[in-house]
């Protein structure tokens, strides 16, 4: 692997003459080329985000709409306007022979919301021209059936996951180390 400063170019390249100053044609040419803005990976790019609608996808899977207000060098952010939205399937209650699932979600306003950085598992910008509709395949359901459909589901998830660990630990032989609940 070649060493490199910013002024040589690496063996078997081609070299780059620098481009000339095209504000002022008599001045000296210009300096190395510069990265583009998407090569930085710093809390620097959520500069352009500020005051924007945001989603997050936090890394235990809960789904944050809010606004972002501030933010550090450590990407903490403070979103205001939060909204958590929760996304369950569950079977219709209509008397077919075999019911359709049925996709619901619902938001719950949160308020102001200050999430730390190392928990962003994704950040995307919201479109505001279809902030309005309702998810593809999915309808807004009433606040406390989606609710109590989603910790359900949590708790049978929960369940399976200590029966899961039950198994490995009856196979391994004893407890396993750090074997609370497992966080995503």
């Amino acid at each position: 692997m070649e060493n490199l400063t910013l002024n040589e170019t690496p063996l078997g390249s081609q070299s780059q003459t620098p481009q000339p100053n095209a504000v002022l044609p008599g001045a000296p040419p210009q300096g190395p080329p510069q990265l583009p803005p998407q090569m930085f990976t710093t809390a620097a790019q959520l500069l352009d985000l500020t005051d924007k609608k945001l989603l997050l996808v936090l890394r235990d899977g809960r789904k944050i709409f809010g606004i972002l207000r501030s933010w550090d060098q450590f990407a903490n952010l403070v979103l205001t306007d939060t909204r958590e939205r929760y996304f369950v399937t569950t079977p219709s209650s209509s008397d077919d022979a075999q019911p359709q699932p049925r996709n619901l979600y619902c938001d719950i306003p949160r308020g102001t919301y200050l999430v730390r950085g190392e928990n962003v598992l994704i950040l995307g910008e919201v479109d505001l021209d279809r902030d309005d509709e309702a998810p593809p395949g999915y309808e807004e359901g009433d606040v406390e059936e989606v609710f109590r459909i989603q910790r359900a589901q949590e708790m049978e998830r929960k369940r399976k996951d200590k029966g899961k660990l039950r198994k490995v630990a009856e196979l391994w032989g004893g407890e396993m180390e750090g074997s609370g609940e497992v966080l995503f």
